[in-house]
């Protein structure tokens, strides 16, 4: 069992206490891990509670950034889970490639056609992910694929907060419980502009370069062949300080974008949203 080493409250211990329980019950599963803080707690309790009878795996896609895949490779190495890639076809798919509002339901069809076949072909039996209670309220279509496969989500289940995540993270002594959220690649393009693997390519390469300047959490959205760069706005004063204009321009204008823009409101989740 993972040691608990740092202070959570008693509404926490209870959840996770439940959550310990009803993944036990479950006796075997699949996790659909992204290696993100919330599929990797689950990835950990589940080890934890069956050990080899739980396995983790991770869509591969162009729409997943390749920095992305080597983090959960190493998380679920650090966890001591199973883990297994597959590589999911959702950009061959019209109603993912063309952007409609509901792009993830069809995301995450493709993901959970794979997940529950596998399931079933290695004698899993449940198929669980790390949606939480926070998703529910927003706009989130591939919740509604999750379910219509049957996948279990059991921090919603228990209403884990994204903030009960991360501290019963923290105090489990996971490193990477303050990991920022990372929406796949496909999320920095306004609806119904078509999404290209060399788009995708484009926009993964202009934030590792960001995240290269010191700004780890970055999203750079793409406006035809605009980029407009999102951080938190804690961060913007001393990234207009530190930058080196030419240099940032000219890689940006290197990998494809005609134009760079910097948005001063800041690095908001779910902007395209409103």
């Amino acid at each position: 069992m993972f040691n608990q080493l740092d202070f959570i409250s008693e509404k926490q211990i209870i959840k996770l206490n439940h959550l310990r329980e009803f993944i036990s019950n479950l006796k075997s599963a699949c996790i659909a891990y992204s290696g993100g803080v919330d599929s990797a707690l689950i990835a950990t309790i589940a080890y934890e509670q069956l050990g080899k009878n739980a396995l983790a795996i991770t869509g591969v896609s162009p729409a997943l950034a390749n920095q992305l895949l080597k983090e959960a490779r190493a998380q679920a190495k650090w966890i001591g889970i199973k883990h297994l890639e597959i590589n999911t076809l959702e950009l061959e798919k019209e109603s993912y490639r063309t952007n409609p509002k509901d792009r993830c339901f069809a995301c995450k069809k493709e993901l959970h056609k794979h997940t529950t076949f596998l399931s079933k072909k290695l004698n899993y039996k449940n198929v669980i992910d790390g949606v939480n209670f926070d998703d529910l309220g927003d706009f989130r279509p591939g919740i509604k694929a999750a379910q219509e496969a049957g996948v279990i989500s059991p921090l919603a289940i228990f209403e884990f907060s994204k903030q009960d995540i991360r501290d019963i993270s923290k105090s489990l002594g996971l490193p990477w419980w303050d990991k920022p959220a990372q929406p796949c690649l496909s999320s920095r393009f306004p609806y119904g502009v078509e999404i290209t693997d060399s788009r995708l390519k484009m926009i993964e390469k202009a934030e590792e370069y960001i995240r290269k300047v010191g700004v780890q959490e970055v999203r750079v959205r793409c406006q035809g062949a605009s980029a407009r760069i999102e951080i938190p706005c804690d961060e913007i004063e001393k990234f207009i300080r530190t930058y080196r204009r030419d240099e940032l321009l000219n890689f940006f204008f290197k990998i494809g974008f005609k134009s760079v823009s910097l948005d001063l409101e800041g690095l908001i989740s779910g902007k395209l949203n409103r």
